[in-house]
């Protein structure tokens, strides 16, 4: 697995998340617990959270329909938090690293690792063995 370089325009990504998460928590529904940030290749950034506690729709999910619905096509980064510090990262599901492989397999993504390291590496990477439309 190839590790890439966080740079700042990653952790202003992060951070992006964070502000999300922060706005739209509901403590006492336990609403919206993740917040995703996604930068595209043309530099813009759209913001999600998930939807109806923890089995819902999942931000990753939100953030990639917003970017869609807003016409992009071509996609750079994306980071998941679940709280308001930099090294509370999700990891995708396994549902999003389908997702994120089928619509963009070199996405990189930002996440934790099992040290709570802030790394990034690419969607395909997370899912070994994905399934694609040459399986059928």
């Amino acid at each position: 697995m190839k590790y890439y370089t966080i740079s700042e325009e990653d952790r202003e990504l992060i951070r992006r998340g964070i502000e999300t998460i922060r706005m739209c928590y509901d403590p006492v529904r336990k609403h919206h617990q993740v917040g995703a940030a996604l930068r595209c290749k043309s530099g813009n950034i759209y913001t999600g959270v998930n939807c109806s506690g923890i089995h819902g729709a999942c931000a990753e999910y939100i953030v990639m329909g917003a970017a869609v619905t807003a016409g992009e096509k071509e996609f750079d980064t994306i980071v998941a938090v679940r709280e308001t510090a930099p090294n509370s990262l999700y990891a995708p599901c396994g549902n999003c690293r389908q997702m994120l492989f089928e619509y963009c397999p070199d996405i990189k993504v930002i996440l934790n690792d099992a040290q709570g390291n802030i790394v990034k590496v690419t969607a395909a990477d997370l899912l070994p063995f994905a399934w694609t439309a040459v399986d059928e």
